[in-house]
């Protein structure tokens, strides 16, 4: 059983929790297309990530198979401990090398896209990760870390990183010369100049310390989120393809074979290149001036769409994989549609009207929905809302 399963509810429910304690104390910390957007990236780093996280798993067990060193014991509490501070130091440089190197930044840039600071900030992720990280971890299948240990601690390694995503957590005095906190992973999706390239820490700090790569909170100077080279969009399939596609058209017209390989390998600055002052007062936060019914209608839309990536997460494995294949790609739609609507573009609302009309009309004559032969009192629970909330949508574009 996939176990963020049991962590889906629990982060919606901390989310709502959290927008609002914001909302009584007066914190504009939360906007509901960025969070959406966040969420829907969470979507789709899940969704197709259950397809590639064979890759990141896999190549750590052929490596422990055939490759370890020795075999540490699995009912040791010093093997369990020491592994999570060893997966620890592993994360810190795979988040490093994340930050440093084109390729792996084109997939970890999702993560700070957001230009707002929240619990659903946490859920940005790439869907590209699994593929591109594993190396990174390879030294702990070398000494023996046991296979169940290693994938034990990675979740607690990654569910640890959820709460630091806030602003409604100040300082904590000794902690934050310790553990990665709120304050110092603020400073870590931070554009300002004192930010860039800081604590990359998943649990422990003291790794940023000791590699000369931690900044502290400053008091005196409000941190601007998000990236020097803002995303601007709601569409989450943009959102984890653009930098690719960017690196892709800068390879292809390299003059030779090398400096095409250096632009996948080089620093997202550049050789030789200093970082421009940012002035973060200048800095204005993407907003298309989405309507409040469009609002009401993503809002309505993703609240639709958790009960069918909760299904998908249960029933993948059990799919044949066209079958998988094809409901990844509704939800993909789905997400795809919604951030469409929200930026309010010209072709949405159609979009829209065709894609819930198609998946009323599918659950409704097939047989069986992925696995699930569905009563048709829940099949109307879902498409009653679903279709009604179409009506929220403007009949005139921008």
């Amino acid at each position: 059983m996939n176990p963020i399963l049991y962590a889906i509810p629990v982060f919606l429910v901390t989310i709502l929790l959290e927008a609002w304690v914001a909302r009584r104390r007066g914190i504009a910390t939360y906007d509901i297309p960025d969070a959406l957007t966040s969420l829907h990236f969470g979507v789709l780093s899940q969704v197709w990530g259950a397809f590639t996280a064979f890759i990141f798993m896999g190549m750590y067990v052929l490596a422990f198979e055939h490759l370890r060193l020795a075999t540490l014991p699995v009912d040791s509490v010093v093997v369990w401990v020491g592994a999570l501070v060893f997966y620890d130091f592993c994360y810190y440089w795979a988040h490093r090398a994340g930050h440093e190197v084109n390729l792996l930044w084109a997939s970890h840039q999702v993560h700070h896209s957001s230009e707002y600071y929240n619990l659903t900030t946490a859920l940005r992720q790439t869907a590209t990760s699994h593929v591109l990280n594993w190396p990174f971890y390879l030294p702990m299948a070398l000494a023996g870390v046991p296979p169940v240990v290693f994938g034990t601690v990675a979740l607690i390694d990654l569910l640890y990183q959820y709460w630091v995503h806030t602003e409604l957590v100040g300082k904590l005095g000794w902690a934050d010369r310790i553990l990665v906190t709120p304050s110092n992973h603020r400073v870590h999706h931070g554009q300002n100049d004192y930010c860039i390239d800081r604590n990359y820490g998943g649990i422990l700090v003291i790794w940023d310390r000791l590699f000369g790569s931690f900044a502290e909170e400053r008091d005196d100077e409000k941190i601007a989120y998000g990236i020097r080279k803002p995303l601007a969009s709601y569409n989450p399939v943009r959102g984890n393809f653009t930098v690719f596609a960017e690196l892709l058209r800068r390879s292809r017209a390299a003059p030779t074979a090398a400096v095409a390989l250096r632009t996948w390998i080089d620093t997202p600055l550049g050789r030789g290149q200093t970082l421009p002052h940012l002035d973060v007062a200048t800095v204005r936060r993407y907003d298309p001036g989405t309507r409040r019914t469009v609002r009401r209608y993503a809002v309505v839309q993703y609240a639709l769409l958790v009960p069918l990536v909760l299904h998908f997460l249960y029933a993948v494995r059990t799919l044949e994989r066209p079958a998988a294949v094809a409901y990844a790609l509704v939800i993909t739609l789905s997400a795809l549609g919604v951030g469409w609507a929200l930026e309010e573009r010209a072709f949405a609302r159609r979009f829209e009207i065709a894609r819930v009309a198609a998946l009323a009309l599918a659950m409704i004559l097939l047989p069986d929905w992925f696995g699930w032969a569905a009563p048709v009192w829940v099949k109307s629970l879902f498409l009653v809302p679903a279709l009604a909330s179409l009506s929220m949508l403007p009949r005139q574009a921008r």
